[in-house]
């Protein structure tokens, strides 16, 4: 069996274990200041498409019983889309809980 993968922020903190094919990916901050140097209002900053992998699922359910193995892990930093995943927030940490398929591309 697979050795189960998450993160613990401290030893106060909660593990988040997703299920299945799904991970949790901590959003990078928006800039502040633009290249120019105007500073920019929350209101005003996108909101980045990538951001660092906190845990991750035991993979997906194949139609034989076995799990396919997930291609990220914990620590990568990753590309996603813009409306990719559920946004919560857990301990002043803002994270998503997305599936395998919402990562584009792993940054290395």
């Amino acid at each position: 069996m697979a050795k189960k993968k998450s993160a613990q922020k401290s030893a106060g903190s909660i593990k988040l274990q997703p299920l299945g094919d799904r991970l949790v990916v901590e959003r990078e901050e928006a800039e502040e200041v633009t290249a120019g140097g105007i500073v920019l209002p929350d209101a005003a900053q996108d909101k980045p498409c990538r951001g660092t992998v906190v845990s991750v699922g035991d993979g997906r359910l194949l139609d034989d019983g076995t799990r396919s193995e997930i291609q990220v892990k914990v620590g990568d930093r990753v590309l996603f889309s813009s409306y990719a995943g559920e946004q919560f927030k857990i301990e002043d940490r803002e994270l998503l809980l997305m599936r395998e398929d919402d990562v584009l591309a792993v940054i290395e």
